[in-house]
């Protein structure tokens, strides 16, 4: 289906076939993103992994995933996205079947490195599938399904991987992936047809993707480490930085940079994924600690604690459609200066969260609250970011969002347990880690607070004509959706 218009009917069973397939691959990596916390404190146990192992068993995959996932993209827009989406599908099971069998919390900390590498070329693939494979009228159909299903995933999955744990053991939480990845890529090969965005000139960004992810690495790894005092931690540090500084240099200097920077001269592009750092650093310290909480301090099991988190992601399923009608009505600024202010208010409220916290009294309603921010930013927030920029680059602005918000939730893990007084223990002393969680909570709330105060003062209702994403319904708190129309790579379909 090369140079080919699109033209797979939805009804037809080679359409059945192709959203089963992306749905399957999409799956393995958003299970693995939402069942992965759930099993941390009894991974810890097992492994005899401080708190560091526990950051870095979460961090791991996101480094490699954040810093790789845009290069992802335009190796699938190059050499074929069906080729590199089974690649990817079939790395991620290579390296989930590594973590399922590691004797240590080393190994398994290098595996979901490998994974996170497999997440990278499978991710961008999905939703690309779908947009070169199916016909313009049935596309916008296929997006809602794939999405929808991808919804009943990020919902089910900490529900499975709480079961996981209590049941047969963490280990199936990683070896779930292979039968899933056995099942899609023989699926994807037989029943998809390949396409690519038909472009061959030009060099990748191979030394941008790298000095991304060693950025990303190196930072991480001080923040983790820092309260060790040690020279090396401040080495990483200062090297971290510079690789950061050393990827800017790149990026402007290229004839094809993996990240253009003079995307950024749109100041509303800029300041929306600015409030997309703010917003999803506190995300991702919140889903880190918060499955801690309710397990090391208020004593549930693993699969009640994965539960307890479902109406989040609930009410984003019912009511994120809402959410972007309502953003297209009044425009963009109230909703990103509202949701946060919400989402902060319902983090306030899981101070109350302490030993022997009932669920219907002091966790629900802060996670009611928390779900209701998320379902009012979120959606606008993708918009907003799609709106801020010409047509033709919307696919590279969805894939920079994404990265920018992966990369966010990584250093929130990173970072927030250090700001927050947690030593290397802490997930094992109750009393300790109630406290620190208590100080975190409140960390995130203040970033939460500078992100709707940043909204409110950049934030401008988009043109008329600015390009919708076809994906409305967003089911994953985690990370924000992959625009529907391109790859992150920023070719077109």
């Amino acid at each position: 289906m090369l140079g080919r218009m699109p033209d797979v009917r939805l009804s037809s069973p080679q359409g059945r076939w192709i959203l089963l397939t992306t749905v399957l691959g999409s799956s393995m990596a958003l299970l693995d993103s939402t069942v992965v916390g759930v099993a941390l404190p009894r991974i810890g146990r097992d492994l005899g992994a401080d708190l560091a192992a526990l950051q870095w068993t979460v961090n791991a995959y996101m480094v490699t995933l954040a810093g790789l996932i845009l290069l992802g993209g335009a190796l699938g827009d190059r050499f074929g996205r069906r080729k590199v989406f089974v690649v990817g599908v079939l790395w991620f099971a290579a390296a989930s079947l590594l973590c399922g069998i590691a004797p240590d919390a080393g190994t398994l900390v290098a595996a979901r490195a490998l994974q996170g590498v497999g997440g990278a070329l499978l991710t961008p693939g999905s939703l690309a599938l779908i947009q070169a494979s199916f016909h313009p009228d049935d596309r916008g159909r296929a997006v809602g399904l794939w999405s929808g299903f991808g919804g009943i995933g990020a919902a089910v999955g900490p529900f499975v991987g709480g079961w996981l744990v209590d049941g047969p053991g963490w280990r199936w939480v990683f070896l779930i992936n292979v039968p899933l990845a056995l099942l899609c890529a023989p699926v994807a090969v037989r029943h998809v047809p390949e396409s690519s965005g038909g472009r061959t000139e030009g060099r990748f960004d191979v030394l941008g993707a790298a000095l991304g992810a060693v950025a990303l690495a190196l930072v991480t790894y001080a923040l983790i480490e820092a309260g060790a005092g040690s020279p090396l931690v401040a080495l990483s540090a200062v090297a971290g930085l510079a690789a950061a500084v050393a990827f800017v240099l790149v990026e402007k200097r290229r004839p094809h940079p993996m990240m253009p920077l003079d995307i950024f001269a749109s100041r509303q592009f800029t300041a929306v994924n600015v409030v997309t750092l703010c917003v999803y650093a506190a995300f991702g310290g919140f889903f880190f600690l918060a499955v801690l909480q309710l397990q090391v301090v208020v004593g549930w099991s693993a699969l009640a604690a994965g539960t307890a988190l479902l109406p989040t992601t609930a009410l984003m399923l019912l009511l994120s459609a809402r959410s972007g009608e309502l953003a297209d009505r009044i425009g963009p600024r109230v909703p990103l200066t509202a949701g946060p202010l919400m989402c902060a208010a319902g983090m306030l409220l899981m101070l109350r969260v302490g030993p022997d916290a009932a669920y219907v009294t002091e966790v629900l309603p802060a996670l009611l609250v928390l779900g209701l921010g998320m379902v009012t930013l979120v959606a606008p927030l993708t918009a907003t970011v799609l709106a801020s920029v010409e047509t033709a680059r919307a696919g590279l602005a969805s894939g920079i969002n994404n990265a920018a918000a992966r990369a966010a939730g990584l250093v929130a893990v990173a970072a927030l347990p250090l700001l927050a007084g947690m030593g290397p223990e802490a997930y094992r002393l109750p009393g300790a880690f109630d406290d620190a969680f208590d100080r975190a909570m409140v960390l995130c709330a203040v970033v939460l607070v500078a992100g709707s105060a940043l909204a409110f003062a950049t934030v401008r209702r988009p043109t008329p004509d600015c390009r919708r994403p076809e994906c409305r319904t967003h089911g994953s708190v985690a990370v924000p959706p992959l625009e529907a129309g391109r790859g992150p790579g920023g070719e077109g379909s």
